[in-house]
C-alpha cells in the first residue's frame, strides 16, 4: 500500500497542477520553462495531424476569433467590431440541460449589462450536434456566434481556452486577456451584475453555484458558525491577505495558484460536504480538501489566527502535512 501511494502521489500532483477534470487529456509543455503551451492537445492532434502548426503555442484572442460573426437574424459582423469591449466567450450546446438553464439567466445578465451602458458582447461557440440544433438554440440568444459551419474556428477557440466541459463562460477584458474562467459561477451568483466584469475574488463564500470548483484541485475551506453575525465576513478578511500573497506569487511565475480559498457557513450544502468528507462538526474548522486525491488535511483549533492559516498553507505546499482519506 505504501508503494502504491508513492506511485499515486506524482500522478495526483500533475492532475492538480494542470486542473485535469476529464480524461483522456493531453497537455503540451515547453520543456525549457515548464509552462503550458496548449491545454487541449487532443484537439490539436485532430485538427493538425501533420504538425504544420507546431509547437501549437497560444495565439492572441484577436487572431483566433478573426472572421465573420453572426446574429440570429442572419446579420454578419466582422470580429474587429469587438475592439474596446469586454467579451464573454460562451461554450454551450442545446443538448446540455445545464447549458439551457444558464442561457436563460445569461440573456437577462446580458440585457442588464448593456442597459447599464457597459461595452460588452458575448460570442456563442456551439458544441451542438447539427446545424439545425445550433440555429434553434441560437434563436434564443441576443448576442453573436461563430458560424456553425466554421468548425476550424470553433475548435481553435476550444483549444485556446482548454475547454473540458460545458457550459463554460470565459470573460475577457478589452485587450483579449482572461479576467475569469468562472463566468458561469459569477453570472449565477450576481444576478444584478453589480460586480461585472467579475474580477476573481481571492476568497469565495462557498455556495451551491461555486461548489463545483472544489473538484478543480486542492481547496482551503474554513468552516465557520454563520449564526454569529459577521462571522463569515471576518473569516474572509482573515484569509484574504494570505490568499492574495499565494495568488500573487504564482501569478508572477505565470502559473495558476495551487489552492483555491473558501469560507463555508452553515447550510444544507455545507452539511453535505462535511458528511461526504467525514469532517467533525466543529466551528471554526480549518481544512484543505483535495477531492481528486480523496485526501483531506484538518486543523481543529479553538481560535484561527492569520499565523495559523499561513503556517497550515505553507506546510501543505511544502508537503509536510499528512493526509487523511476522504
Amino acid at each position: 500500500e505504501a508503494g502504491f501511494m508513492r506511485l499515486r502521489e506524482p500522478r495526483l500532483k500533475l492532475w492538480n497542477k494542470y486542473r485535469i477534470s476529464n480524461i483522456p487529456s493531453l497537455i503540451f509543455l515547453d520543456a525549457t520553462t515548464g509552462k503550458v503551451v496548449c491545454r487541449n492537445g487532443l484537439l490539436v492532434i485532430r485538427d493538425d495531424p501533420e504538425g504544420l502548426e507546431f509547437p501549437w503555442g497560444p495565439k492572441p484572442f484577436r487572431e483566433v476569433i478573426a472572421g465573420p460573426l453572426l446574429r440570429n437574424n442572419g446579420q454578419s459582423l466582422e470580429s474587429s467590431s469587438l475592439e474596446g469591449s469586454h467579451v464573454g466567450v460562451y461554450f454551450s450546446a442545446h443538448w446540455c440541460p445545464p447549458c439551457r438553464s444558464l442561457t436563460r439567466v445569461l440573456v437577462e445578465s446580458y440585457r442588464k449589462i448593456k442597459e447599464a451602458g457597459q461595452s460588452f458582447e458575448i460570442i456563442f461557440v456551439s458544441a451542438d450536434r447539427s446545424e439545425e440544433s445550433f440555429k434553434q438554440y441560437f434563436s434564443e440568444m441576443p448576442w453573436l456566434a461563430v458560424p456553425y459551419t466554421d468548425e476550424a474556428r470553433r475548435s481553435r477557440l476550444n483549444r485556446l481556452y482548454g475547454i473540458q466541459g460545458i457550459p463554460t463562460l470565459i470573460v475577457l477584458d478589452p485587450q483579449g486577456e482572461v479576467i475569469t474562467r468562472q463566468g458561469r459561477v459569477e453570472v449565477l451568483n450576481d444576478e444584478d451584475c453589480r460586480e461585472f466584469p467579475w474580477h476573481p475574488k481571492p476568497v469565495l463564500e462557498l455556495s451551491d453555484s461555486n461548489a463545483t470548483q472544489l473538484n478543480e484541485g486542492p481547496c482551503l475551506v474554513l468552516f465557520v458558525d454563520s449564526e454569529d453575525d459577521g462571522e463569515s465576513e471576518a473569516a474572509k478578511q482573515l484569509i484574504q491577505p494570505i490568499a492574495e500573497k499565494i495568488i500573487a506569487k504564482y501569478k508572477a511565475k505565470e502559473e495558476e495558484a495551487p489552492l483555491l480559498f473558501f469560507v463555508a457557513g452553515e447550510d444544507d450544502m455545507t452539511d453535505s460536504l462535511r458528511d461526504y468528507t467525514n469532517l467533525p462538526e466543529a466551528a471554526p474548522l480549518l481544512t484543505i480538501l483535495d477531492m481528486s486525491a480523496r485526501a483531506k488535511y484538518v486543523m481543529d483549533v479553538e481560535e484561527i489566527t492569520p499565523a495559523i492559516v499561513e503556517a497550515f498553507v505553507n506546510d501543505f505546499l511544502a508537503e509536510k502535512l499528512k493526509p487523511e482519506p476522504i
